[in-house]
Formats: structure tokens, C-alpha cells, sequence
């Protein structure tokens, strides 16, 4: 019985210890530099701003990229247009309606690699409106300022804020606000 016991528990580390080397060590977001931003232009000028609050999971072997899955999370309330007021409304029921959609999620279901690019395929949720969009990633990989091995992803992605039912009741967007908005994200990785 002791014998079996010990069998037992020395193969369960085993396998712990083979599955613990086998999967890469989990992504290291350089919070510095990486950004989630958005341009939404309107009659008069465009407005920047960005999501000063988000995480990136990524489950799987980032050095395989292909078999890996990610999901970013972003929490609307942390949106910066360097402008207060704006970005009340911008939380408020007329576009975001951050009290009862917190978060934008994004969910992949593909990555597949093109010369220098991922694309990334999978789910973008906000304001409860879920819908499948592609993102291709510029890749790039080198020394930051510190000497420290960094890898860049640089992706765009333009939406229809109104499949979002994001702006679609505001005046204010029914005036001067443009349908399509410019996604911008960079997510600096430390190897």
C-alpha cells in the first residue's frame, strides 16, 4: 500500500514538473509602453484617447503563438481623453454606460502567422454587443533602451461604434460624431 502511494505521488510530480517546463513562462506586459487607444473623429477634429486600465492573459506557449489563446480585458471607467467632462459622458448611459458594462473583453478564437504579422481572430465585447473581428499585429522584437529583450505587438482595428449601440441615442454623436472609430493597441512584452 505504502509502495503504491509513493508510485503514485512520484508520477503526480512528475507530471507537475513536466507540464510546469513545458508551458512558457507567463507574459510579462511592460506597462510603460503598452497602450489600448482609440481616435474617433468628428465634423470639427478628432478626438484621442485611450484605457489607461487593462490586462492581457495569454493561456498556452507565447513563443508559439498559433496555439496560444488570449484575452484582454479593459475597464471602461479608465478612459483618458484628457478631458473630464468628456469622459463622464463618455462613461454615461449616451455611449459607454460604464455602471452596467464595466468592461470591454476580447477573446481569441485564431492566430495564425503572415510574414511579420499575427492575425488575431476572435470575439470583441462592449456595451453587451458581441461581435467577431480580426486584428493583424505588426511583430517586432529587440532591445529596449535598458537592454532588455522586448517584443512589440502593433495592432489596428476600425469598428462601427454603432454595432456597439455604443453613441447611438447620444445627440450630441448623432451630430458630429463619425460612425467608424480607430482601435489602436501596442502591447510591449518583456522575453
Amino acid at each position: 500500500m505504502k509502495h503504491g502511494f509513493r508510485s503514485a505521488l512520484l508520477a503526480l510530480l512528475g507530471i507537475v514538473f513536466v507540464t510546469s517546463t513545458a508551458l512558457a513562462a507567463p507574459l510579462k506586459l511592460d506597462r510603460t509602453h503598452s497602450k489600448v487607444g482609440f481616435i474617433a473623429e468628428t465634423l470639427l477634429f478628432d478626438v484621442d484617447g485611450e484605457f489607461g486600465e487593462f490586462t492581457v492573459e495569454v493561456e498556452g506557449d507565447p513563443s508559439k503563438p498559433t496555439v496560444a489563446k488570449v484575452k484582454v480585458t479593459i475597464d471602461v471607467a479608465s478612459i483618458d481623453t484628457q478631458n473630464q467632462k468628456r469622459d463622464d459622458h463618455l462613461k454615461s448611459p449616451d455611449f459607454f454606460d460604464a455602471k452596467k458594462h464595466p468592461t470591454i473583453t476580447f477573446a481569441s478564437t485564431s492566430i495564425r502567422k503572415k510574414g511579420n504579422q499575427l492575425v488575431v481572430k476572435g470575439n470583441l465585447t462592449m456595451h453587451g454587443k458581441t461581435k467577431p473581428v480580426t486584428i493583424p499585429f505588426k511583430v517586432a522584437k529587440g532591445k529596449n533602451g535598458a537592454g532588455v529583450d522586448t517584443t512589440t505587438y502593433k495592432g489596428k482595428l476600425t469598428i462601427d461604434r454603432n454595432a456597439f449601440g455604443i453613441g447611438t441615442d447620444s445627440i450630441a454623436a448623432k451630430i458630429s460624431l463619425e460612425n467608424e472609430v480607430e482601435l489602436k493597441l501596442l502591447l510591449v512584452t518583456f522575453d
